[in-house]
């Protein structure tokens, strides 16, 4: 099944891709490999939630953000070539603006990795780091970026 109509089966529309905010573009291809640049969980050009998890942001609502992230790294790659010619998930990194002693930086990106395991399957399975950090963008809860194969 190709990841176009496994989207679909799922009842998942790509978003629009998130404009970048400074000086870069959102996937580049190189050789067979796209990397996305850092996704932020935008929805319809705007940041859903804000804060640190596990303070004002609950670990719960930031995975979800972490999903939100992975489907906006999804939209830059099929913009850029076609989300069907991904032949594999590779390495996923996230960021989680993590409030003091919040350690559940795995947890929450696996709102990503869970969504590319629903779409690509066997091949959606990837190499992962989950990253605490104190701030990021816009003070965007999370973050994710991502290295996928194309064929």
């Amino acid at each position: 099944m190709t990841a176009s109509a496994r989207l679909a089966e799922l009842g998942i529309a790509l978003p629009e891709v998130v404009a970048p905010v400074a000086a870069y573009l959102p996937a580049v291809q190189t050789g067979n490999l796209v990397f996305t640049a850092g996704q932020l969980p935008m929805v319809e050009g705007k940041l859903p939630l804000a804060g640190k998890v596990g303070g004002e942001v609950s670990a719960d609502d930031a995975k979800k953000l972490a999903r939100q992230c992975a489907l906006n790294a999804l939209a830059a790659v099929d913009a850029l070539v076609g989300i069907d010619s991904v032949v594999r998930v590779v390495k996923v990194v996230g960021f989680v603006a993590s409030a003091p002693g919040f350690g559940g930086q795995p947890a929450v990106v696996n709102g990503a990795s869970e969504l590319f395991g629903e779409v690509f399957g066997e091949a959606g399975r990837h190499a992962r780091s989950a990253v605490g950090v104190s701030e990021l963008p816009l003070d965007a809860p999370v973050e994710v970026e991502a290295i996928f194969e194309v064929g």
